[in-house]
């Protein structure tokens, strides 16, 4: 029962052989890699991997930018017998080291000067690390590889010993790790296993009828599970072409010239595209502005309409020739068939405003312990606020407090090293508790409401879901990011931070010579107005979920300044505490 990853791999070589499985701009001009050259090259890193001295079942970690060479890494690594782990880039040496000691790596693949300088900072605390490869230029330093010296070292490594690494290996035996982004302690490493990787892959990407030949653009971090999925082993799975974008600054113009058939958005991608499109919008004339305000009536009624198999509005035809195709053409999504968001929840007012262009947007909902997808959704089967249907061949269930659970081959093998951790997250009749807390409907759509742990219990008793009221307090227009606080307080306040781009226009609307965040935060004048926008968020409201009082933090939440995780979502704790002047002021 299943395939490992190499067979998956070997059969993807064989059926598209001279077909495009790789893209990425090398001196300003898009280069390609057929599934052959990529075979090839794949294959003389792995060997290169083993001439260092990496032995089965150890560990290679990766941290490096979304590239070819990761691909070929993550992928011959596997091929060799050892067990890749990503590391994101923006971790510190500390982070590193935990990880690389953690999985036991024998090699150690970094971007450029910038992480080889941290893998040789904790190096002497790496007892098993062998080598340092460089995906970016070389180092003089001892036991440091280029990638050309990787790929040289290999072709020494005799063909036959590379096969019986390959042959070894069991679709049981655990393929990758991946270390969840740590909102609370150190990162725990999910054991995935060929099967769960495959089994999974294949799923996903047939569900959403991807085909040979379509484009997917890989932006998002690879440490990350759903990365993976989309455009790692879906594409392997699909016969599809993972182009790489050049950074998420240029991620815009990628999506331009790449013109995919998927893309994978979290939610804060989306939100600073609708960022964008709405400024845009605000530059037209009254004319075009009547004209968007028609269509995208029309486009939210016959998107409704639409997930429900009714017939399109009267105009819907028109408002699409007029408006949404050149909105999508503008964006790059003109031949995208799936726009997913997934990895962290995404706000009912960006849903809307994209279902209103004509760009619907796919929720997917699941976690690293299942490989990615508990639940997906597709073109012919959606609902707007939804995080869509079990994934076919698995299981989904709401325990008796709520909280939504899974089963089937795509729940992992357990944390590495972590027995504990394990038989905490997965029960004795094999259901993954995902602490998160849902609902499903009568048409099989789950909901989720909220994350067991991010429950706020106020002084009075009440049970509330932050994530609900944030993601209302953030379809305020100028509101960037929003944290509600008030466990164990007697009402409920909210950290706030602002939308650079739109301070200026709320602030002059509001009366307010606030020009930036800074001047809006310290502006007495804006911050009643903001109040006001925030009462009428609360009108929508019960009265104990209602917020009271508001901070606004001058500088947006980030990944640098701690905040966020790299998949951005919040890390509660670290705004509690950072904060924390500023939320006792509020009581």
């Amino acid at each position: 029962m299943g395939q490992t990853v190499m067979e998956v791999f070997a059969h993807a070589v064989k059926a598209w052989a001279d077909q495009p499985a790789l893209k990425q701009k090398r001196n300003g001009a898009w280069k390609t890699w057929t599934w052959k050259e990529y075979d090839t090259e794949m294959r003389r890193a792995a060997r290169g991997f083993m001439a260092i001295g990496l032995e089965p079942g150890q560990g290679v970690a990766i941290i490096g930018f979304n590239s070819p060479e990761w691909f070929m890494a993550d992928i011959g690594a596997i091929h060799a017998g050892g067990v890749p782990a990503g590391i994101y880039t923006t971790s510190t040496a500390e982070q590193c080291q935990y990880i690389a000691g953690h999985c036991d790596a024998a090699v150690a693949v970094v971007q450029n000067d910038v992480h080889l300088a941290k893998f040789l900072e904790i190096r002497d605390q790496l007892p098993v690390l062998k080598g340092i490869v460089m995906i970016e230029g070389a180092s003089s330093e001892e036991g440091v590889y280029s990638w050309s010296e990787l790929l040289a070292l290999g072709d020494g490594v005799p063909a036959a010993d590379f096969e019986a690494r390959i042959a070894a290996q069991k679709p049981d035996d655990v393929a990758t790790l991946i270390y969840t982004s740590g909102t609370t302690g150190q990162p725990k490493a999910v054991m995935i296993s060929h099967d769960n990787m495959t089994w999974t892959a294949k799923q996903a990407l047939s569900t959403v009828d991807m085909h040979p030949g379509e484009l997917v653009l890989s932006y998002l971090p690879l440490s990350h599970i759903a990365e993976q999925v989309v455009s790692l082993h879906g594409p392997i799975a699909a016969g599809m072409a993972t182009c790489f974008a050049e950074g998420m600054d240029e991620l815009g113009d990628n999506l331009r010239e790449i013109r995919p058939h998927l893309f994978l958005g979290v939610p804060r991608v989306w939100e600073k595209i609708q960022a964008k499109v709405m400024a845009a919008g605000a530059q037209n004339s009254g004319l075009k502005k009547r004209i968007a305000a028609w269509a995208r009536k029309k486009g939210l009624a016959g998107g409704m309409a639409g997930q429900y198999g009714k017939s399109l509005p009267f105009g819907y035809g028109l408002a699409d020739k007029l408006v949404f195709s050149k909105v999508r053409e503008r964006l790059g999504l003109d031949r995208c068939r799936v726009q997913i968001t997934s990895a962290a929840p995404i706000g009912r007012d960006t849903l809307d405003f994209f279902l209103s262009l004509g760009v619907p947007i796919f929720e997917v909902y699941g976690m690293s312990e299942c490989t990615g997808p508990a639940t997906l959704s597709t073109p012919s089967r959606y609902r707007t606020g939804k995080a869509g249907w079990c994934l076919p061949g698995a299981e989904l269930k709401i325990a008796e407090d709520g909280e939504v659970c899974m089963r089937g081959r795509h729940v992992f093998k357990g944390y590495f090293k972590n027995e504990a951790a394990t038989a905490e997250t997965i029960d004795a009749e094999g259901w993954l508790h995902s602490g998160d807390i849902g609902v499903i409907d009568g048409d099989g759509f789950l909901q989720i409401t909220d994350r067991k742990k991010d429950l706020i219990i106020t002084a009075g008793g009440e049970n509330i879901a932050p994530q609900v009221i944030e993601g209302m307090l953030k379809a305020i227009p100028v509101v960037s990011q929003a944290v509600v606080i008030g466990d164990k307080r007697k009402y409920l306040t909210a950290l706030l931070t602002l939308d650079p781009e739109r301070v200026p226009t709320d602030a002059a609307a509001a009366g307010s010579p606030a020009k930036d965040a800074n001047a809006a935060a310290a502006c007495p004048t804006f911050n009643a107005w903001l109040m006001k926008e925030v009462e009428a968020v609360n009108g929508k409201l019960a009265r104990v979920q209602t917020i009271k009082k508001l901070t606004i933090i001058p500088s947006d939440f980030s990944i640098e300044g701690g905040e966020l995780t790299p998949t951005m979502k919040i890390k509660r704790k670290v705004v509690r505490d950072k904060y924390s002047n500023q939320i006792e002021a509020m009581y």
